[in-house]
Protein backbone atom coordinates (compact mmCIF):
# COMPACT_ATOMS: atom_id res chain seq x y z
CA UNK A 1 0.00 0.00 0.00
CA UNK A 2 1.38 3.59 -0.52
CA UNK A 3 0.77 5.35 1.81
CA UNK A 4 1.77 9.08 -0.13
CA UNK A 5 -1.10 11.16 -0.06
CA UNK A 6 -3.32 9.03 2.13
CA UNK A 7 -4.48 10.21 5.76
CA UNK A 8 -3.13 7.99 8.42
CA UNK A 9 -4.55 7.45 12.02
CA UNK A 10 -2.20 6.71 14.69
CA UNK A 11 -4.26 5.31 17.36
CA UNK A 12 -3.05 5.82 21.13
CA UNK A 13 -0.63 8.55 22.50
CA UNK A 14 1.87 6.02 24.36
CA UNK A 15 5.13 5.81 23.19
CA UNK A 16 4.40 3.64 20.15
CA UNK A 17 1.44 5.86 19.02
CA UNK A 18 3.69 8.87 19.12
CA UNK A 19 6.56 7.37 17.17
CA UNK A 20 4.57 6.55 14.56
CA UNK A 21 2.89 10.06 14.49
CA UNK A 22 6.33 11.37 14.25
CA UNK A 23 7.26 8.54 11.73
CA UNK A 24 4.33 9.34 9.49
CA UNK A 25 4.82 12.98 9.33
CA UNK A 26 8.58 13.46 9.33
CA UNK A 27 7.94 11.19 5.80
CA UNK A 28 5.28 13.49 4.80
CA UNK A 29 2.05 11.80 5.46
CA UNK A 30 -0.93 13.53 6.40
CA UNK A 31 -1.25 11.74 10.28
CA UNK A 32 -4.11 12.26 13.17
CA UNK A 33 -3.34 11.32 16.74
CA UNK A 34 -6.30 9.95 18.73
CA UNK A 35 -6.87 8.78 21.71
CA UNK A 36 -10.52 7.87 23.01
CA UNK A 37 -9.56 9.67 26.65
CA UNK A 38 -10.82 13.06 26.11
CA UNK A 39 -9.45 14.36 29.32
CA UNK A 40 -5.78 14.39 27.76
CA UNK A 41 -4.19 17.86 26.55
CA UNK A 42 -3.84 18.49 22.95
CA UNK A 43 -0.95 20.91 23.15
CA UNK A 44 0.67 18.28 25.66
CA UNK A 45 0.56 15.25 23.17
CA UNK A 46 1.83 17.83 19.74
CA UNK A 47 4.74 18.64 22.05
CA UNK A 48 5.70 15.03 22.22
CA UNK A 49 5.62 14.40 18.45
CA UNK A 50 7.62 17.49 17.93
CA UNK A 51 5.83 18.48 14.82
CA UNK A 52 2.59 20.22 13.40
CA UNK A 53 0.03 17.73 13.68
CA UNK A 54 -3.91 17.49 14.47
CA UNK A 55 -5.08 15.84 17.61
CA UNK A 56 -8.39 13.92 17.96
CA UNK A 57 -9.78 13.18 21.62
CA UNK A 58 -13.14 11.31 22.45
CA UNK A 59 -15.36 9.23 20.56
CA UNK A 60 -14.79 8.49 17.05
CA UNK A 61 -18.20 8.52 14.60
CA UNK A 62 -18.61 6.09 11.73
CA UNK A 63 -18.42 9.63 9.27
CA UNK A 64 -15.06 10.34 10.98
CA UNK A 65 -13.56 7.07 10.34
CA UNK A 66 -14.72 6.97 6.94
CA UNK A 67 -12.09 9.96 6.36
CA UNK A 68 -9.29 7.65 6.66
CA UNK A 69 -7.20 5.82 4.43
CA UNK A 70 -5.31 3.25 7.42
CA UNK A 71 -4.86 3.13 10.79
CA UNK A 72 -1.30 2.48 12.83
CA UNK A 73 -2.11 0.64 16.21
CA UNK A 74 -0.61 0.98 19.38
CA UNK A 75 0.04 -2.40 21.09
CA UNK A 76 -1.39 -1.36 23.89
CA UNK A 77 -5.09 -1.09 21.92
CA UNK A 78 -6.84 -4.46 21.09
CA UNK A 79 -8.20 -5.12 18.24
CA UNK A 80 -11.62 -5.70 19.17
CA UNK A 81 -11.51 -2.18 20.76
CA UNK A 82 -15.13 -0.84 19.67
CA UNK A 83 -13.71 2.07 17.94
CA UNK A 84 -10.60 -0.17 16.03
CA UNK A 85 -13.87 -2.08 14.84
CA UNK A 86 -15.19 0.70 13.28
CA UNK A 87 -11.93 0.29 11.04
CA UNK A 88 -12.21 -2.97 10.46
CA UNK A 89 -16.38 -3.16 9.37
CA UNK A 90 -15.16 -0.12 7.18
CA UNK A 91 -12.34 -2.19 5.38
CA UNK A 92 -10.11 0.67 6.12
CA UNK A 93 -6.32 -0.92 6.43
CA UNK A 94 -5.20 -1.42 10.47
CA UNK A 95 -1.50 -1.74 10.59
CA UNK A 96 0.68 -2.50 13.53
CA UNK A 97 3.28 -0.17 14.50
CA UNK A 98 5.69 -2.70 13.36
CA UNK A 99 4.42 -2.91 10.02
CA UNK A 100 4.09 0.70 9.82
CA UNK A 101 8.41 0.58 10.84
CA UNK A 102 9.36 -2.14 8.29
CA UNK A 103 7.36 -0.13 5.40
CA UNK A 104 10.26 2.48 5.95
CA UNK A 105 13.06 0.67 6.62
CA UNK A 106 15.84 -1.12 5.43
CA UNK A 107 18.55 -3.86 5.78
CA UNK A 108 17.91 -7.25 7.41
CA UNK A 109 15.63 -8.02 10.15
CA UNK A 110 15.74 -10.64 13.31
CA UNK A 111 12.59 -11.14 15.22
CA UNK A 112 12.10 -12.69 18.17
CA UNK A 113 8.88 -13.80 19.85
CA UNK A 114 7.58 -15.90 22.75
CA UNK A 115 6.24 -16.10 26.29
CA UNK A 116 9.47 -15.75 28.15
CA UNK A 117 13.42 -14.71 27.25
CA UNK A 118 11.96 -12.13 24.76
CA UNK A 119 14.00 -9.62 25.99
CA UNK A 120 17.20 -11.38 27.26
CA UNK A 121 17.56 -13.34 23.94
CA UNK A 122 16.97 -10.07 21.85
CA UNK A 123 19.28 -8.23 23.51
CA UNK A 124 21.79 -11.23 23.45
CA UNK A 125 21.46 -11.11 19.81
CA UNK A 126 22.22 -7.63 19.40
CA UNK A 127 25.18 -7.48 21.33
CA UNK A 128 26.26 -10.33 19.30
CA UNK A 129 25.40 -8.55 16.16
CA UNK A 130 27.56 -5.43 17.05
CA UNK A 131 30.46 -7.58 17.30
CA UNK A 132 30.37 -7.41 13.48
CA UNK A 133 28.47 -4.95 12.02
CA UNK A 134 28.44 -1.04 13.17
CA UNK A 135 24.84 -0.36 12.23
CA UNK A 136 22.64 -2.49 14.67
CA UNK A 137 19.59 -1.59 15.73
CA UNK A 138 17.71 -3.10 18.74
CA UNK A 139 14.30 -2.62 18.91
CA UNK A 140 10.60 -3.03 19.51
CA UNK A 141 9.18 -4.32 22.68
CA UNK A 142 12.38 -4.21 24.50
CA UNK A 143 11.99 -0.51 24.86
CA UNK A 144 13.22 1.47 21.61
CA UNK A 145 10.10 2.03 19.31
CA UNK A 146 10.95 0.45 15.98
CA UNK A 147 9.42 3.75 14.75
CA UNK A 148 11.91 5.90 16.13
CA UNK A 149 15.08 4.39 14.30
CA UNK A 150 13.29 3.29 10.63
CA UNK A 151 15.09 6.00 8.50
CA UNK A 152 17.86 6.00 10.42
CA UNK A 153 18.23 2.17 8.78
CA UNK A 154 20.55 1.35 5.57
CA UNK A 155 20.73 -1.33 3.64
CA UNK A 156 23.41 -2.68 5.32
CA UNK A 157 21.71 -2.36 8.94
CA UNK A 158 21.21 -5.85 11.31
CA UNK A 159 17.59 -5.12 13.02
CA UNK A 160 17.04 -7.25 16.50
CA UNK A 161 13.52 -6.82 16.74
CA UNK A 162 11.62 -8.43 20.38
CA UNK A 163 8.20 -8.47 18.88
CA UNK A 164 4.83 -9.06 21.14
CA UNK A 165 1.71 -10.99 20.38
CA UNK A 166 -0.22 -7.61 20.45
CA UNK A 167 2.01 -6.07 17.91
CA UNK A 168 1.45 -9.39 15.68
CA UNK A 169 -2.01 -8.67 15.70
CA UNK A 170 -1.53 -6.66 12.41
CA UNK A 171 1.47 -7.05 10.52
CA UNK A 172 0.58 -7.60 6.96
CA UNK A 173 3.67 -7.55 4.71
CA UNK A 174 6.39 -7.76 7.69
CA UNK A 175 8.89 -10.04 6.61
CA UNK A 176 11.93 -10.99 8.90
CA UNK A 177 15.39 -12.65 7.54
CA UNK A 178 15.32 -14.76 10.99
CA UNK A 179 12.49 -15.17 13.05
CA UNK A 180 11.87 -17.51 16.33
CA UNK A 181 9.78 -18.30 18.25
CA UNK A 182 11.10 -19.17 21.62
CA UNK A 183 8.33 -21.63 23.91
CA UNK A 184 4.38 -20.77 24.47
CA UNK A 185 3.05 -20.93 27.93
CA UNK A 186 -0.46 -19.43 29.23
CA UNK A 187 -0.22 -15.65 28.81
CA UNK A 188 -2.82 -12.22 28.06
CA UNK A 189 -5.57 -14.75 27.84
CA UNK A 190 -7.65 -11.21 28.55
CA UNK A 191 -6.76 -10.64 25.34
CA UNK A 192 -6.50 -14.01 23.29
CA UNK A 193 -8.88 -15.40 24.76
CA UNK A 194 -7.59 -19.01 24.41
CA UNK A 195 -3.81 -20.24 24.22
CA UNK A 196 -4.70 -21.54 20.78
CA UNK A 197 -5.16 -18.24 19.54
CA UNK A 198 -2.59 -16.87 21.55
CA UNK A 199 0.40 -19.62 19.98
CA UNK A 200 -1.55 -18.58 16.48
CA UNK A 201 -1.04 -14.82 16.95
CA UNK A 202 3.05 -15.72 17.73
CA UNK A 203 3.05 -17.89 14.67
CA UNK A 204 2.39 -15.00 12.37
CA UNK A 205 5.92 -13.94 12.75
CA UNK A 206 6.59 -16.38 10.58
CA UNK A 207 3.73 -15.65 7.74
CA UNK A 208 5.42 -14.10 5.08
CA UNK A 209 8.50 -16.07 5.27
CA UNK A 210 10.11 -18.46 2.54
CA UNK A 211 12.03 -21.39 2.33
CA UNK A 212 15.39 -19.59 2.16
CA UNK A 213 14.69 -17.71 5.40
CA UNK A 214 14.65 -19.06 8.42
CA UNK A 215 12.01 -19.71 11.67
CA UNK A 216 14.30 -20.39 15.12
CA UNK A 217 11.62 -22.51 16.59
CA UNK A 218 11.84 -24.73 20.62
CA UNK A 219 12.35 -28.21 20.23
CA UNK A 220 11.53 -28.97 23.85
CA UNK A 221 8.20 -27.21 23.98
CA UNK A 222 6.29 -29.61 22.07
CA UNK A 223 3.98 -26.28 20.70
CA UNK A 224 6.70 -24.43 19.18
CA UNK A 225 8.17 -27.93 17.41
CA UNK A 226 4.83 -28.66 15.98
CA UNK A 227 4.74 -25.24 14.52
CA UNK A 228 7.81 -26.43 11.82
CA UNK A 229 4.79 -27.99 10.04
CA UNK A 230 3.10 -24.82 9.64
CA UNK A 231 5.46 -22.72 8.32
CA UNK A 232 7.27 -21.67 5.01
CA UNK A 233 10.31 -20.86 6.00
CA UNK A 234 13.55 -23.42 6.67
CA UNK A 235 12.76 -24.43 10.66
CA UNK A 236 16.06 -24.13 13.30
CA UNK A 237 15.73 -25.93 15.87
CA UNK A 238 17.11 -25.45 19.49
CA UNK A 239 17.67 -27.57 22.44
CA UNK A 240 18.74 -28.25 25.75
CA UNK A 241 17.70 -31.14 26.53
CA UNK A 242 18.32 -33.41 22.91
CA UNK A 243 21.83 -33.69 20.30
CA UNK A 244 19.79 -32.53 17.18
CA UNK A 245 21.20 -33.99 13.95
CA UNK A 246 19.94 -30.16 12.28
CA UNK A 247 19.97 -27.31 14.54
CA UNK A 248 21.37 -25.77 17.80
CA UNK A 249 21.64 -27.97 21.08
CA UNK A 250 23.62 -27.93 24.35
CA UNK A 251 26.25 -31.24 24.40
CA UNK A 252 27.50 -31.50 28.14
CA UNK A 253 29.13 -27.75 28.56
CA UNK A 254 29.29 -26.94 24.88
CA UNK A 255 26.65 -25.05 22.80
CA UNK A 256 26.96 -26.24 19.23
CA UNK A 257 25.41 -25.67 15.63
CA UNK A 258 25.13 -28.80 13.71
CA UNK A 259 23.66 -28.18 10.23
CA UNK A 260 24.23 -29.63 6.98
CA UNK A 261 26.99 -32.43 8.49
CA UNK A 262 29.13 -29.64 9.94
CA UNK A 263 29.24 -29.21 13.61
CA UNK A 264 30.78 -26.20 15.11
CA UNK A 265 31.23 -25.46 18.80
CA UNK A 266 30.18 -22.02 19.52
CA UNK A 267 31.15 -21.76 23.41
CA UNK A 268 31.23 -23.21 26.28
CA UNK A 269 29.34 -22.72 29.57
CA UNK A 270 33.01 -21.06 31.04
CA UNK A 271 32.38 -18.53 27.99
CA UNK A 272 28.49 -17.47 29.49
CA UNK A 273 27.16 -15.26 32.00
CA UNK A 274 23.87 -16.09 32.64
CA UNK A 275 23.12 -18.99 35.03
CA UNK A 276 20.31 -21.06 34.77
CA UNK A 277 18.58 -23.66 32.25
CA UNK A 278 16.18 -20.79 31.02
CA UNK A 279 19.27 -18.83 30.14
CA UNK A 280 21.20 -21.43 28.40
CA UNK A 281 17.62 -21.71 26.40
CA UNK A 282 18.26 -17.99 25.50
CA UNK A 283 22.01 -18.28 24.60
CA UNK A 284 21.13 -21.28 22.05
CA UNK A 285 18.04 -19.52 20.85
CA UNK A 286 20.32 -16.23 19.93
CA UNK A 287 23.35 -18.50 19.01
CA UNK A 288 20.58 -19.42 16.06
CA UNK A 289 19.30 -16.33 15.29
CA UNK A 290 22.72 -14.83 14.46
CA UNK A 291 23.83 -17.61 13.06
CA UNK A 292 21.58 -17.93 10.10
CA UNK A 293 21.58 -14.11 10.33
CA UNK A 294 25.24 -14.36 8.48
CA UNK A 295 27.13 -13.63 11.80
CA UNK A 296 30.40 -15.08 12.13
CA UNK A 297 31.16 -17.85 14.70
CA UNK A 298 33.96 -16.09 16.18
CA UNK A 299 31.56 -12.89 16.71
CA UNK A 300 29.00 -14.67 18.05
CA UNK A 301 31.61 -16.06 20.64
CA UNK A 302 32.84 -12.51 21.48
CA UNK A 303 29.19 -11.21 21.88
CA UNK A 304 28.16 -14.13 24.45
CA UNK A 305 31.32 -13.60 26.22
CA UNK A 306 30.52 -9.85 26.86
CA UNK A 307 27.01 -10.08 27.45
CA UNK A 308 25.76 -9.52 31.45
CA UNK A 309 22.26 -10.03 31.09
CA UNK A 310 19.49 -7.30 31.29
CA UNK A 311 18.14 -5.23 33.66
CA UNK A 312 14.84 -7.00 35.71
CA UNK A 313 15.05 -10.54 35.16
CA UNK A 314 16.71 -12.19 38.07
CA UNK A 315 19.29 -8.70 38.51
CA UNK A 316 20.92 -8.69 41.76
CA UNK A 317 20.15 -6.06 43.38
CA UNK A 318 22.57 -5.75 46.66
CA UNK A 319 23.67 -7.86 49.39
CA UNK A 320 22.29 -6.35 53.13
CA UNK A 321 23.51 -7.87 56.31
CA UNK A 322 23.61 -11.17 54.54
CA UNK A 323 20.74 -10.96 52.76
CA UNK A 324 20.54 -10.75 48.52
CA UNK A 325 17.97 -8.91 47.29
CA UNK A 326 17.07 -9.88 43.40
CA UNK A 327 14.85 -7.94 41.09
CA UNK A 328 12.77 -10.06 38.67
CA UNK A 329 10.07 -7.73 38.11
CA UNK A 330 9.82 -9.27 34.11
CA UNK A 331 8.56 -12.38 35.99
CA UNK A 332 4.88 -11.04 34.39
CA UNK A 333 3.57 -14.23 34.32
CA UNK A 334 3.83 -17.40 36.16
CA UNK A 335 6.03 -19.33 33.64
CA UNK A 336 8.42 -16.92 33.72
CA UNK A 337 8.40 -16.78 37.87
CA UNK A 338 8.91 -20.16 37.35
CA UNK A 339 12.10 -19.27 36.14
CA UNK A 340 12.81 -17.22 38.71
CA UNK A 341 12.37 -19.33 41.83
CA UNK A 342 14.28 -22.07 40.16
CA UNK A 343 17.25 -19.51 40.02
CA UNK A 344 17.55 -19.09 44.06
CA UNK A 345 19.96 -20.91 45.59
CA UNK A 346 18.66 -19.67 49.10
CA UNK A 347 15.99 -20.09 51.31
CA UNK A 348 13.62 -16.94 49.72
CA UNK A 349 11.26 -14.55 50.23
CA UNK A 350 8.89 -14.21 47.43
CA UNK A 351 7.28 -11.15 46.57
CA UNK A 352 4.29 -11.07 44.04
CA UNK A 353 1.02 -10.52 42.71
CA UNK A 354 -0.09 -7.68 40.29
CA UNK A 355 -2.17 -7.08 37.41
CA UNK A 356 -4.85 -10.26 37.07
CA UNK A 357 -4.01 -11.67 33.20
CA UNK A 358 -6.64 -14.69 33.94
CA UNK A 359 -3.57 -16.87 34.45
CA UNK A 360 -3.44 -19.91 36.92
CA UNK A 361 -0.88 -19.63 39.94
CA UNK A 362 -1.06 -23.89 40.56
CA UNK A 363 2.19 -24.50 38.60
CA UNK A 364 4.19 -21.23 40.04
CA UNK A 365 3.53 -22.36 43.90
CA UNK A 366 4.64 -26.15 43.07
CA UNK A 367 8.06 -24.93 42.02
CA UNK A 368 8.63 -23.30 45.58
CA UNK A 369 10.20 -26.97 46.13
CA UNK A 370 10.72 -26.19 50.06
CA UNK A 371 12.80 -23.00 48.93
CA UNK A 372 10.34 -20.16 49.87
CA UNK A 373 10.11 -18.86 53.51
CA UNK A 374 7.48 -16.68 53.00
CA UNK A 375 5.07 -15.23 50.03
CA UNK A 376 4.42 -11.81 50.27
CA UNK A 377 1.32 -10.65 48.43
CA UNK A 378 0.01 -7.45 46.91
CA UNK A 379 -2.03 -6.03 44.06
CA UNK A 380 -5.33 -7.22 42.26
CA UNK A 381 -4.49 -11.02 42.25
CA UNK A 382 -3.19 -11.43 45.70
CA UNK A 383 -6.25 -12.96 46.95
CA UNK A 384 -6.38 -15.19 44.36
CA UNK A 385 -2.77 -16.32 44.55
CA UNK A 386 -3.27 -16.71 48.08
CA UNK A 387 -5.84 -19.01 47.75
CA UNK A 388 -4.00 -21.30 45.01
CA UNK A 389 -1.31 -21.43 47.30
CA UNK A 390 -3.56 -22.40 50.33
CA UNK A 391 -4.93 -25.10 47.95
CA UNK A 392 -1.57 -26.37 47.43
CA UNK A 393 0.02 -26.89 51.17
CA UNK A 394 1.80 -23.73 51.47
CA UNK A 395 0.39 -21.26 54.03
CA UNK A 396 3.32 -19.08 54.62
CA UNK A 397 1.62 -15.65 53.10
CA UNK A 398 1.56 -12.16 54.29
CA UNK A 399 -0.90 -9.15 52.80
CA UNK A 400 0.54 -5.79 52.03
CA UNK A 401 -0.30 -2.88 50.62
CA UNK A 402 2.66 -1.71 48.74
CA UNK A 403 5.96 -2.78 47.19
CA UNK A 404 7.83 -0.79 49.96
CA UNK A 405 5.35 -2.30 52.68
CA UNK A 406 6.21 -5.96 51.29
CA UNK A 407 10.32 -4.86 50.79
CA UNK A 408 10.30 -3.42 54.37
CA UNK A 409 8.76 -6.67 56.02
CA UNK A 410 10.77 -8.81 53.92
CA UNK A 411 14.50 -6.98 55.33
CA UNK A 412 12.94 -7.03 58.84
CA UNK A 413 12.18 -10.90 58.83
CA UNK A 414 14.75 -12.07 56.48
CA UNK A 415 17.91 -13.97 58.50
CA UNK A 416 21.91 -13.93 56.90
CA UNK A 417 21.68 -16.27 53.87
CA UNK A 418 18.35 -15.86 52.86
CA UNK A 419 16.84 -14.30 49.45
CA UNK A 420 14.20 -11.79 49.17
CA UNK A 421 12.78 -11.72 45.25
CA UNK A 422 10.67 -9.66 43.41
CA UNK A 423 9.11 -12.06 41.16
CA UNK A 424 5.44 -11.42 40.34
CA UNK A 425 4.14 -13.60 38.42
CA UNK A 426 1.66 -11.05 37.49
CA UNK A 427 2.03 -7.65 35.26
CA UNK A 428 2.25 -4.39 36.87
CA UNK A 429 -0.68 -2.75 35.57
CA UNK A 430 -2.86 -0.84 37.82
CA UNK A 431 -0.05 -0.16 40.60
CA UNK A 432 2.60 0.81 38.23
CA UNK A 433 3.81 2.14 34.72
CA UNK A 434 4.92 -0.79 33.37
CA UNK A 435 7.48 -3.37 34.96
CA UNK A 436 10.61 -1.26 34.61
CA UNK A 437 9.34 1.21 37.33
CA UNK A 438 8.06 -1.65 39.25
CA UNK A 439 11.65 -3.04 38.76
CA UNK A 440 13.37 0.51 39.81
CA UNK A 441 11.15 1.32 42.63
CA UNK A 442 11.93 -2.28 43.99
CA UNK A 443 15.65 -0.92 43.51
CA UNK A 444 14.82 1.85 45.16
CA UNK A 445 13.57 0.49 48.21
CA UNK A 446 16.33 -1.72 48.74
CA UNK A 447 18.86 1.23 48.16
CA UNK A 448 16.96 3.09 51.41
CA UNK A 449 18.04 0.12 53.38
CA UNK A 450 21.45 -0.14 52.58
Amino acid sequence: MELKGKRVMSAGTGISGIGAAKLLTDCGIETVLYDGNDQLNKEDIIQKVGAPVEVILGELTDEMVREFDMMVLSPGISVNAPFVQKFVKAGIPVWSEIELAYYFSKGEIAAITGTNGKTTTTALAGEIASCQSDSVFVVGNIGIPYTNVALDTTEDSLIVAEISSFQLETIHDFCPKVSAVLNITPDHLDRHGTVECYAETKLKIAMNQTKDQFCVLNYDDPTTRAMAEKISATPVFFSRKEILDQGVYLDKDQFVVSWNGEKKVICTMDDINLLGGHNHENILAAIGVTYFMGIKPEAILEGIRKFKGVAHRIEFVDEINGVAYYNDSKGTNPDAAIKGIQAMNRPTYLIGGGYDKQSAYDEWIEAFDGKVKELILLGQTAEKIAKTAREHGFDHIVMVESLEEAVDYAARHAENGDAVLLSPACASWGMFKNYEVRGDQFKEFVHKLA
